[in-house]
């Protein structure tokens, strides 16, 4: 089968090199892709925003299967126009329509979603431009930390946690007030602050049957330590030590199995992947979000400890046979560290010459802000590569990983060089963990 990749991050990269294994694959496209998504398929050479040169490509090349790595394409609609369009009739869409979209496009929406159906969340308030001093006076009411949330898309930047309540009024300001984050940010929810460390669960669904996907946790910010702002992540590190067997037995039961049947019950039909961004809570599951794609780097985390061939589960979804797949997890530990452009996630400079990459053998290496000037590969974003190391246990892949990293260079590199070490001190956890997550 044809099958166009929408996308051009470490994701995106991810998911070509692991849709490139399947035995089912004809031809792989990707749009716009990245120089390392072009080792495993061809550039589609259009903008997918463009509903019509889309059509026209899906059309040409006889495409079956659209792969949507990035939300901003399904929060838009991208799958209802290929739905609705007649002629396009037989391609299956991997991401929701945009109504199922909102679980991740509205934090009002997810949350007013999570307590509909029962499914753990922390207490919340919304509040509307116009409610600025409702907002403010609410800080009253609730115990430090603030959480303070962008109700839309904000590329990662629209959540503030903050012990200080002048600088929790000051982000309701910036963002009801000032209109820091534009439209995403004219609706804020302020959320009760969870205790406990996070890690993020996946599935995949056909809307009836879902199958869980491995577990990751990643480290959003900056510096060493989890210090400094976030980001869109600096590493990932998958299995997750303390998701153990009996914690994922029960984010099946009291997430993943009531957020599908609750999409049913709404009359939402999603079909895809869905991220459970979690905080384990004294070996509790709560959500502290959902997103409607795979993460990024957790995406490079966790496909090359998926066994299972990537693209036959796409095709239980186009016949709504998922139910009958498998999915294989391989037990051994895989950690991603990011390569990260200097100043980063402020102002960076791009166009610095990579050397080393294309060296690296005993590890991945995925691209994100790459590209080719001449033959030359150089920096192109803010996240740069993200490389990931694969160990039969958590010391080991910690090694691997940073060995493959010390061996690209780049003007103003910058890793953070704690990514899955905080972990490792944790060894009577680790055993229970190298359970597979499907």
């Amino acid at each position: 089968m044809n099958v166009l990749l929408i996308g051009g991050g470490g994701r995106e990269h991810a998911l070509a090199w692991k849709i490139a294994q399947s035995s089912l694959l004809d031809s792989l496209y990707v749009a716009p892709g990245n120089p390392g998504t072009l080792r495993h398929g061809r550039s589609a050479g259009i903008d997918p925003a463009d509903h019509k040169a889309l059509r026209a490509f899906l059309l040409e090349k006889r495409i079956r299967i659209v792969v949507v790595g990035p939300e901003g394409p399904l929060v838009e609609g991208m799958h209802d126009r290929i739905a609705a369009d007649p002629k396009l009739e037989g391609i299956t869409v991997i991401g929701p329509k945009a109504e199922g979209a909102r679980l991740e496009g509205s934090k009002d929406f997810a949350k007013e979603f999570m307590f509909r159906h029962n499914i753990p969340t922390a207490a919340h308030r919304t509040f509307v431009k116009g409610q600025l001093q409702d907002a403010i006076e609410h800080l009253d009411r609730v115990n430090a930390p603030y959480v303070i949330k962008a109700d839309g898309l904000a590329a990662g930047k629209g959540v503030i946690i903050t012990n200080d309540k002048k600088e929790a009024a000051k982000a309701l300001r910036d963002m009801l007030q000032s209109g820091k984050f534009g439209e995403a940010g004219e609706r804020v929810v302020i959320e009760q602050h969870l205790k406990g460390v996070e890690c993020s669960a996946f599935l995949i669904t056909d809307g009836e049957a879902f199958k869980m996907l491995p577990a990751a946790k990643d480290y959003k910010r900056i510096g060493n330590g989890d210090s400094g702002p976030n980001t869109g992540g600096m590493g990932a590190v998958s299995p997750v030590p303390f998701a153990d067997k009996d914690f994922m037995q029960k984010v099946h039961d009291r997430v993943a199995a009531p957020t599908v049947r609750g999409l049913k019950k709404d009359g939402i039909a999603y079909q895809g992947f869905l991220f459970m961004g979690l905080m384990n809570v004294n070996g509790e599951p709560y959500v502290i979000e959902y997103n409607v794609r795979l993460g990024d780097p957790e995406t490079q985390a966790i496909l090359p400890r998926l066994k299972s061939d990537l693209l036959d589960l796409f095709e239980g979804i186009a016949t709504g046979t998922l139910s009958e797949r498998h999915v294989d997890v391989d037990d051994r530990t895989a950690v991603t560290i990011v390569l990260a452009s200097a100043g980063y996630p402020g102002e960076y400079e791009k166009g610095k010459a990579i050397t080393g990459a294309d060296q690296v053998r005993d590890a991945y290496v995925f691209h994100a802000g790459t590209r080719l000037k001449g033959d030359q590969l150089v920096t192109d974003g803010g996240r740069v590569l993200a490389v990931t190391g694969i160990g039969k246990d958590l010391d080991s892949a910690v090694a691997s990983a940073y060995r493959a990293a010390s061996a690209i260079e780049f003007e103003g590199c910058y890793r953070r060089d704690d990514i899955g070490k905080d972990l490792v001190k944790q060894p009577a956890q680790r055993a229970a963990a190298k359970q597979p997550t499907a």
